[in-house]
């Protein structure tokens, strides 16, 4: 099984439509995935709604679970849970939050602020965690990502290691933009053992753990009519 709960359309910085993005992940075999386009009090609904069309067409059609999703980007901290709580009301079935990474100039507190909201499911790229952030997402059942987006990558090593302590669960997302980018089962497990996982810990992550973020948005996994 494949999951990727982090890729990007043309309606934000990605290259791709929607339903092209879906059609790609198809066939790839991805078993599960997230649209998460940038999202901003500006967009957010608009991303929302525009993405659950065909997130809804591709189900039907190949059976791939897709989830309508955004990935608020450098909000304000004092804003993020705001933000959340409208992609929410707009009907987002997953909910990211760009991190503290540490190759952009994201606002100190970001990592909190995601990580104290309702409404938000995962911390993506969050950089230098702290120890302390990583138990307040273990605390609040919320999911942290190691990347195979470059730059963003730099720190999986680190977020590995502060979250196994913490006993917060990962995930591994290609943070695609482009058809180049979208994950392999080989690639996804290269970026967990890069991390510095074990093999058992690299299940886990591939895994068990997107299918219980799955099972905790209250969907699953089942067989579309084919190719």
């Amino acid at each position: 099984m494949l999951f990727d709960f982090q890729t990007h359309t043309f309606l934000s910085d990605g290259v791709l439509s929607p339903m092209e993005l879906l059609r790609r992940c198809h066939v790839s075999g991805y078993t599960a995935m997230a649209i998460t386009d940038h999202a901003s009090p500006a967009n957010v609904q608009h991303v929302v709604e525009a993405v659950a069309r065909d997130c809804r067409e591709a189900e039907k059609a190949w059976g791939i679970v897709a989830l309508a999703g955004v990935e608020i980007t450098h909000v304000p901290p004092a804003a993020i849970d705001r933000v959340a709580r409208m992609a929410a009301e707009a009907g987002a079935e997953f909910i990211a939050v760009h991190g503290e990474t540490i190759v952009e100039p994201v606002a100190a507190g970001t990592n909190r602020a995601a990580l104290e909201s309702e409404y938000v499911h995962a911390l993506v790229h969050p950089g230098l965690l702290s120890p302390e952030l990583s138990h307040v997402a273990r605390a609040n059942g919320k999911f942290v990502e190691l990347t195979a987006r470059r730059g963003h990558s730099l720190t999986n090593g680190h977020v590995a290691n502060v979250c196994r302590e913490a006993g917060a669960k990962l995930m591994v997302n290609s943070d695609a933009h482009e058809p180049g980018d979208l994950l392999t089962e080989a690639l996804a497990r290269r970026v967990a053992r890069g991390a510095g996982l074990d093999a058992d810990e690299t299940e886990t992550v591939l895994v068990d753990n997107p299918l219980d973020l799955l099972a905790q948005l209250g969907r699953s996994i089942v067989q579309g009519p084919g190719s």
